[in-house]
């Protein structure tokens, strides 16, 4: 048992508060690379046929009036990719039966956008024009929704802790609730270009991945060529939030064409493309039900979870799952638990690891959960939480699902945020404002985040005039590795930032390395930089002569994990059901900060992202497997008066979980905001009866919500 000590003053953060972020200048004054932006000699251009059914066999697909086409090089069917699948995927739960995901239709489409053929030509307009002279003959089958009836699960997860029924439950509340798939919405679209060099026999394809290595390998597989004839470029990516996490079946094409046709090939995404093909996030329905004696102290949580996966499976389809099982009961004391989730596949979009990957659905679930008992139970919801969070000196804590509670003072954190909210203040002005007739809420929402696991790498070269160059193989999509790097490497060496330059992206100049996902970029790359630093550091003091290169491949010994705690007021018009949100107060413990100026804008951009799950974002298909959302005039995302006024503190208390002792900021948002959210909603509508509320809290929605059932 231990306790938190006070979070210790970071010489690293002193460092980073007065740097500018050295990515911004590049970016602002438009001199980024995006890989749209790219350009090679005599390059070609891809458009792909897709298809418009949800799900179908192919009775025929006729290149040939394509083939025809005024500067067309090529058109690339089915067959010339017959036996080519998408890469394995990480199998992070056993049983799991595997279909091949066939990189180009073979025999049947299984999804509205599914490509069909590429068509290849000297001008983006020609490939265009002859992409629409392709000719699919289809026969039409019943499309299969997510989680249908009867369709068989591709994987489970199970977590129950043995023991008889409760006995002595005062309480039991239950909650259902369906999450709407949404869209990672990045300002990029996805876009590959791909280069063959004859002469070398080297293929080198630029993408905007969040995992240039691990797509260097998916490349050689599908080639069937030896990893040192791939080089994969990850230029400045406009975003990506886990959907560019892993390879698509369109980069893998692109890749096959370039080699084929000994030439350089660049294909570019649109918008509607995206809404259609590209991988998606939530969408899970969440069931669960908690049980409570009569001093208010959790007894047993049940939760069933079903997860979508849609058509084809990226290679982290099944992270979402396997992360909201484990993290549930998240930060309170439960004394026994049954926990199942599931996931399957269905006629739509593939599903990834967007932005928060199961941590959302486990918050949501449970934080659902605490407020209908308080309720129901007729105790103030903090004071329910306080009864049963688990307490810093039970620090590290062992779960009921098997995991490890590295740190945490959860009850600080609340404690911290309801002092900032003025928490007995705002319930005596939401009183007054009921009394006179208003609809206003409060919701509260605890998160845990599992975040920093595994290994990365670095390398860390010290020049003889004094300038430090440091590689790593953890890209970045905007997150500041160039300059939070450079203040973890210049820390440990003793110089300035402005000394340091970073690499990273480039599989042929950084080394071989995991990328950016799962909160892991600060917590384990962080790590590695600082590693590699050190060691350069004490090669050089002990006389070693300049320049010194030193690597590493840095393996954290256990996962960190972040919390945090917000609150939410928000009012409801009972005319028009129109929702405001008109404050938000925010507690995180990230860990050791680096740099405050990046941390912050993790944290905001999380947040929008969650507020925009909440409140405005949905996707939809019909019966038949048509998407109904396929543009911006459909598909609402959060504009900035949309964000409401925002307070926001940070613990930093530091973790044994990393050499840094660093956890994940970029996540946070997406966590506890959309569940505090869904509580101030339904505490706003509690007057009018417990209402079941699924995202996004619209205005007609809830409208609805408040009409006598």
């Amino acid at each position: 048992m231990n306790s938190h000590p006070e979070p210790p003053a970071s010489p690293m953060s002193a460092r980073a508060d007065g740097l500018a972020r050295v990515e911004d200048r590049r970016l602002l004054t438009g001199r980024g690379q995006y890989v749209h932006d790219l350009r090679q000699p005599g390059m070609l251009h891809a458009v792909f046929v897709r298809s418009t059914h949800g799900r179908a066999r192919l009775i025929a697909v006729d290149l040939q009036a394509a083939q025809d086409s005024e500067g067309v090089v090529a058109v690339i069917g089915p067959d010339a990719l017959a036996g080519r699948f998408m890469p394995p995927i990480n199998e992070l739960v056993s049983g799991m039966q595997l279909p091949n995901c066939p990189l180009l239709a073979q025999g049947r489409v299984d999804s509205v956008g599914q490509p069909i053929a590429l068509v290849v030509a000297t001008s983006l307009q020609a490939a265009q024009d002859a992409a629409e002279l392709v000719f699919v003959d289809y026969d039409a089958e019943a499309a299969q929704g997510d989680m249908a009836p009867g369709a068989p699960p591709l994987g489970k997860v199970r977590h129950q802790t043995s023991g008889a029924a409760p006995a002595n439950v005062s309480h039991r509340v239950r909650v259902s609730h369906q999450q709407p798939r949404v869209i990672a919405m990045s300002l990029e679209p996805r876009a590959a270009l791909a280069h063959w060099d004859a002469a070398g026999g080297t293929l080198t394809a630029w993408l905007g991945t969040q995992a240039p290595s691990r797509a260097r390998a998916d490349i050689a597989r599908t080639l069937d060529v030896p990893l040192a004839q791939v080089r994969v470029i990850a230029p400045d990516i406009g975003g990506a939030f886990g959907a560019k996490a892993s390879v698509s079946p369109e980069d893998l094409v692109i890749a096959f064409a370039a080699r084929q046709l000994k030439a350089a090939i660049k294909w570019t995404s649109s918008r509607s493309e995206e809404f259609m093909s590209a991988a998606q996030g939530r969408g899970a329905k969440l069931e669960g039900e908690l049980s409570l004696d009569a001093q208010g102290r959790f007894l047993h949580l049940e939760a069933r979870l079903q997860f979508p996966m849609g058509a084809w499976l990226p290679y982290s389809a099944v992270v979402p799952a396997r992360n909201a099982a484990r993290i549930l009961p998240g930060p309170y004391r439960v004394a026994a638990v049954d926990i199942a989730a599931e996931a399957g596949m269905s006629n739509a979009a593939a599903v990834n690891i967007y932005r928060g990957a199961g941590r959302p659905e486990a918050a949501l679930l449970m934080e659902r959960l605490v407020e209908m008992a308080a309720r129901s139970a007729g105790m103030d919801p903090v004071e329910l939480r306080l009864r049963n969070l688990v307490e810093v000196e039970a620090m590290p804590y062992a779960t009921p699902t098997g995991e490890r509670f590295d740190a945490g003072d959860y009850r600080l954190a609340l404690q911290k945020a309801c002092a900032r909210f003025d928490y007995a203040g705002e319930r005596q002005l939401q009183t007054q404002r009921r009394a006179a007739g208003e609809l206003v809420g409060i919701g509260i929402a605890i998160y845990v985040e599992p975040c920093g696991q595994g290994w990365e790498s670095a390398r860390v070269t010290l020049h003889a005039d004094g300038r430090v160059h440091v590689a790593s193989g953890s890209a970045a999509q905007g997150q500041g590795h160039e300059t939070s790097y450079a203040v973890i490497a210049a820390e440990v060496l003793g110089c300035e930032a402005a000394q340091v330059s970073v690499d990273h992206g480039d599989t042929a100049t950084s080394p071989e390395g995991v990328g950016a996902l799962a909160s892991r970029s600060m917590a384990i790359g962080g790590s590695a930089v600082a590693e590699a630093a050190r060691m350069a550091a004490a090669r050089r003091d002990a006389g070693e002569a300049l320049p010194i290169t030193a690597g590493t491949v840095y393996t954290a010994p256990s996962e960190g994990w972040s919390y945090g705690c917000v609150i939410a007021r928000m009012a409801i018009d009972r005319d028009t059901g129109q929702p405001c949100i008109e404050r938000l107060v925010w507690v995180d413990d990230a860990g050791r900060i680096i740099s405050p100026q990046l941390a912050e804008g993790q944290l905001l951009g999380g947040l929008a992202q969650g507020l925009g799950q909440a409140m405005l974002e949905r996707i939809v298909y019909d019966s038949e497997g048509q998407l109904l959302t396929g543009s911006l005039m459909d598909y609402a995302v959060p504009r900035a008066d949309d964000m409401p006024p925002i307070e926001l503190e940070s613990l930093a208390f530091t973790t044994q979980a990393n050499l840094l002792g660093a956890k994940g900021v970029g996540e946070a948002g997406c966590i506890g905001v959309p569940a505090a959210l869904l509580n101030a909603a339904a505490d706003a509508l509690s007057p009018l009866g417990e209402r079941s509320l699924d995202f996004p809290l619209t205005a007609e929605r809830l409208w609805r919500a408040m009409q006598p059932t």
